[in-house]
């Protein structure tokens, strides 16, 4: 027993662990400097939040202590039940949850809260690889391709419930694991694509970017067939129908609303083609028809899911921005304040606890979301640089420990915490700098709560765990 104990101190990666300790330390230092009060000047006081998250410190540690004493079996062998029983908690905190920021996200326990959609992560990933790594796997096959986006779909849909939009995007980012296990790169176009024209549905007239959608794919699917003299008729042919749909209602006495007469002559359009394609067998027309009814479909349901689901500060938050709107002392208020914050930083920094934006509270969670702007206002571009390196050199190290396991689960769980953990540093770091929607979610090993850092810190050693024994394939 304690040769087997010996071989794990001796095979964990100690430097994983002295880069966490560095963060979850540096953490707690700008907690301090954030919320920092000359009548509690102890950085001990648990009165106050840097207090308080000392506690949560200590508790993650212990927890990371115990993670590592665990047989590493255990965590490919009860995957799916600590899935399952994350699941019920997430559907828990929609019946007994409080509501804190709009959102229904947290289990009050105590003087405790606790958020299970950060625990989720974890859990997902352990589903994730358990069920990708078995023999059998392949992401040509649709069945094991739908049931791996039915894992990430059910914690969305319920952490959508909330709602909570930030914590679901988060979830997006394993795609680029799916890539690295198998999944065809045509699918990380695919959702580039919905990315990019989620984008253009918000800066862009719905009418022009429908017609603009038609008239491409017309135009790629005649240079794909080398018929050019047929993609002007073609495009007449989409404008002709678009016409007598506009002059049958104009003539009708209905309430003409352009943007849906553009909208039912696309689809028509579409489904002629994807009709002549049925019958005349032609796989590249149907092929091309159905992309196009699905992008403007698409297009549609952006526009709807804008402006009838999403809440009116995110609305404000995602037009300030792709510059649709511009509200310094509204919306966009935390940002603009966030980017003064870091810019009056300059290269050396204002020092520690000398942040005036800080200070004087000029940036609303400062310690908690946009605990970013206390590293750039006091340390300057040097702590800031110093951060992001700490941050990249960590992600590295879990990706280069993923590529050496020889069990497919580790490696699968290895790359889901990596890209994870990219996700949360790269959308976290934008929100401050206002190249990123304000979406609400932490900075790992930063940011104030409990939640946040045992979440990472679970996450990041059940990985560690079971690099100590890569040697050995789990089942």
């Amino acid at each position: 027993m304690r040769a087997h104990r010996g071989s794990i101190i001796r095979n964990i990666d100690w430097i994983s662990i002295i880069i966490y300790l560095i963060l979850i330390i540096a953490g707690w230092i700008n907690i301090y400097a954030a919320v920092y009060d000359e009548n509690h000047q102890s950085i001990f006081d648990i009165s106050m939040r840097y207090g308080k998250q000392l506690i949560w410190i200590s508790a993650a540690v212990f927890i990371a202590s115990v993670l590592l004493i665990i047989d590493s079996k255990f965590y490919s062998a009860f995957s799916y039940i600590i899935y399952g029983l994350s699941m019920a908690s997430l559907i828990g905190v929609l019946i007994t949850g409080i509501v804190s920021h709009g959102a229904q996200s947290w289990f009050q326990i105590g003087n405790i809260r606790l958020q299970p959609a950060e625990f989720a992560k974890m859990a997902t990933a352990l589903a994730l690889a358990q069920y990708i790594s078995r023999d059998s796997f392949s992401f040509k096959n649709t069945k094991d391709f739908i049931l791996c986006f039915v894992i990430i779909s059910i914690p969305v849909i319920l952490i959508m419930l909330q709602p909570d939009v930030g914590s679901a995007l988060v979830y997006s980012s394993l795609i680029i694991m799916f890539y690295r296990e198998g999944l065809n790169g045509i699918w990380l176009l695919f959702f580039s694509t919905l990315i990019f024209l989620f984008i253009l549905s918000l800066i862009i007239s719905q009418t022009v970017l429908i017609i603009i959608i038609v008239i491409l794919t017309i135009i790629i699917y005649r240079i794909n067939t080398y018929k050019f003299k047929q993609t002007a008729y073609a495009i007449a042919a989409a404008l002709i129908i678009g016409l007598i749909s506009y002059g049958i209602l104009y003539f009708s006495d209905y309430s003409i609303n352009l943007n849906y007469i553009i909208f039912f002559a696309a689809l028509t359009y579409g489904f002629t083609g994807l009709v002549i394609a049925i019958f005349k067998r032609n796989k590249t027309l149907r092929i091309f028809a159905s992309i196009m009814i699905l992008a403007v479909l698409y297009v549609m349901l952006v526009n709807y899911f804008y402006n009838n689901i999403l809440k009116e500060h995110q609305q404000h938050r995602i037009s300030e921005v792709l510059g649709i709107e511009t509200d310094p002392l509204g919306t966009g208020y935390n940002v603009n304040q966030s980017k003064i914050a870091i810019g009056s930083g300059g290269f050396g920094g204002k020092g520690f606890l000398n942040g005036t934006q800080t200070k004087y509270n000029f940036v609303p969670e400062q310690d908690t979301d946009f605990i970013f702007c206390t590293i750039g206002e006091e340390w300057g571009f040097v702590g800031a640089f110093l951060v992001l390196l700490t941050f990249l050199v960590l992600i590295l190290r879990i990706i280069w420990l993923a590529e050496r396991q020889r069990s497919v689960f580790s490696r699968v769980y290895g790359y889901s915490l990596a890209v994870v953990f990219f996700f949360h540093v790269i959308i976290n770091i934008g929100m401050t700098i206002g190249i990123m929607p304000v979406i609400g979610i932490p900075l790992p090993f930063f940011s104030y709560g409990g939640s946040s850092l045992w979440a990472f810190t679970i996450f990041l050693f059940i990985f560690l765990r079971l690099d100590a024994n890569r040697l050995e394939i789990f089942r």
